[in-house]
């Protein structure tokens, strides 16, 4: 298991990684194009360009030049556009409203919302009289750009930035959201499918997934409840539907209620250059920073997730119910309440909808100062944990544990991890769980079976060392030119300043894992 494991690892990231996938999706989008072209059926010939201005433009205008722009959403949302056609709001404008477009783009030729003209983003405002501000629904080949979406209203209620879709649609292909605002959206903790953006899948009667779904380089900040998630009516096995590339990338989330990052019921979404600050922040259920809900072979990596609070989850990330071949390499976990990674799932479970939790590999993440639990494996099977590295400051204290749900886990290997504690961490199981999520715990693996830890090193304060042969106590030193203080630092409250600070973390990132994995060369090796 150890090795098959280790090798997806290879496999995987060598597949997803940034460059590659990216050119996938160029080289796929280019060939449909260029069959319409071959067909005869281009419409970018026919594609126009329509302005909106919301101080001086009149819906009664053509909409074709900045000279005759129309002038409100409503006029927008009526309008029935072509494939190619692009439609942009003036540049520091404000509409309140709901923008929800009704028209499909083809093949090669989306339509395109954008902005025009310089200065803050053009802002849609709908001020919690729409549930959703931007709401595209049943709608494909289509994407927004370079837009700041609120939705605060009175009182708390269902609400969302940016509501994506499908009931009852069949397939959809090529929908992207980017570089858009998104701030202000007091929906409610009861519901996780509501907040910053979300995506989801409605309706029994027609199977529909998303196909070739972008979310990336978005400012989502000050939402409840969740970031970005994803919901999906075919996350049963027994009606398995998944969306298929799904891509979340270089987004950048803070002051959430609840979850930060969530795809539901996809097959190799890739989640890829995240921010994940301050999660959880609201809400009194559970809620991590950046995971994924019954999904296939769902690849994170460079993703950064901190300062979620509380113990209910609270980790920074989570391998969770009903998904197979979760892969978590090179992300970074710190100061989050709830510690680093949770693996789960019900054991005692509908084995006809629910597949439980398998093949999930953790390897070359850092933890650095997370409380709470490092590792919380929780009925989760046949799961590799390699080459982490755990930092635990003076003051922080952790417990590296497994739990029940509705059963134990069974086959877990723990391989070459490396623990440098100036605090404490404890190694046991689970006997209670506290009203607020954290545990009481006690020596060994409780009914956890086949837990193996191999050739893992130690420095510092151990409670309870792991039932393994003494051997396994190897001191190792704490490797220099770690640069924790020097991390690139964002205010949300000035989003055209987001491009520099992304490019900036990101070779940050890439410093603190060169730094801490020097002899690697970007994928585990496979003993």
């Amino acid at each position: 298991m150890e090795s098959s494991a280790t090798d997806s690892i290879k496999v995987g990231y060598m597949f997803f990684s940034e460059a590659s996938r990216r050119l996938i999706s160029i080289l796929r989008r280019n060939l449909a194009a260029l069959v319409l072209v071959t067909m005869g059926i281009s419409f970018a010939a026919q594609a126009s360009t329509y302005y909106v201005n919301a101080r001086s433009g009149a819906d009664a205008n053509d909409g074709r030049s900045p000279a005759s722009a129309w002038k409100t959403l409503s006029r927008v949302n009526h309008a029935h556009f072509l494939p190619g056609d692009r439609v942009l709001f003036r540049s520091g404008d404000v509409w309140h409203g709901q923008l929800a477009p009704g028209s499909s783009g083809s093949a090669g030729d989306p339509i395109v919302f954008s902005r025009y003209g310089k200065g803050a983003l053009p802002l849609i405002a709908a001020e919690g009289k729409a549930e959703n501000a931007v709401l595209l629904y049943n709608v494909q080949e289509i994407e927004l750009h370079h837009l700041a979406v609120t939705n605060h209203g009175e009182g708390i209620a269902v609400r969302r930035g940016v509501d994506i879709v499908l009931d009852n649609f069949g397939t959809a292909h090529h929908i992207v959201v980017d570089d858009l605002y998104v701030h202000d959206v007091n929906g409610t903790e009861a519901k996780k499918d509501n907040g910053g953006i979300v995506f989801q899948i409605l309706g029994r009667k027609v199977p529909s997934r998303f196909d070739d779904l972008e979310i990336e380089r978005n400012i989502v900040w000050r939402v409840d409840r969740s970031g970005i998630v994803g919901e999906s009516a075919n996350y049963k096995r027994t009606r398995w539907f998944p969306s298929l590339n799904v891509v979340i990338a270089d987004n950048y989330m803070d002051n959430v209620g609840g979850d930060g990052i969530v795809p539901w019921a996809t097959d190799g979404a890739v989640v890829d250059g995240n921010i994940a600050r301050r999660c959880n922040q609201r809400s009194k259920q559970y809620n991590a920073g950046i995971w994924e809900w019954s999904a296939d072979n769902t690849f994170f990596t460079m993703n950064e997730a901190f300062e979620t609070k509380g113990t209910r989850d609270g980790e920074g990330f989570d391998a969770d119910f009903n998904s197979r071949g979760t892969r978590f390499f090179r992300n970074f976990s710190h100061d989050n309440d709830g510690g680093f990674m949770l693996i789960c799932t019900p054991v005692k479970r509908n084995r006809r909808e629910n597949a439980g939790n398998s093949g999930a590999v953790i390897s070359e993440n850092i933890s650095h100062d997370d409380d709470g639990l490092l590792i919380n494996l929780s009925g989760a099977d046949d799961v590799l944990v390699n080459d982490n590295v755990f930092y635990e400051g003076a003051g922080h204290h952790a417990q590296f544990i497994t739990s029940e749900w509705k059963g134990w886990s069974n086959h877990a290997w723990f391989v070459r991890n490396h623990f440098f504690i100036e605090g404490s961490v404890a190694f046991g199981h689970s006997v209670k769980r506290r009203s607020n999520g954290s545990y009481v715990i006690a020596r060994g693996w409780g009914g956890a079976t086949n837990i193996h830890f191999v050739g893992n090193t130690y420095s510092g304060r151990v409670v309870d060392w792991p039932l393994q042969p003494r051997a396994a106590k190897v001191l190792r030193a704490s490797p220099a030119g770690i640069e924790w203080t020097s991390e690139p630092a964002f205010n949300p409250r000035n989003p055209l300043e987001y491009p520099a600070f992304l490019a900036a973390h990101r070779a940050w990132m890439v410093r603190l894992f060169a730094t801490q994995f020097p002899n690697t060369s970007g994928a585990a090796d496979s003993k």
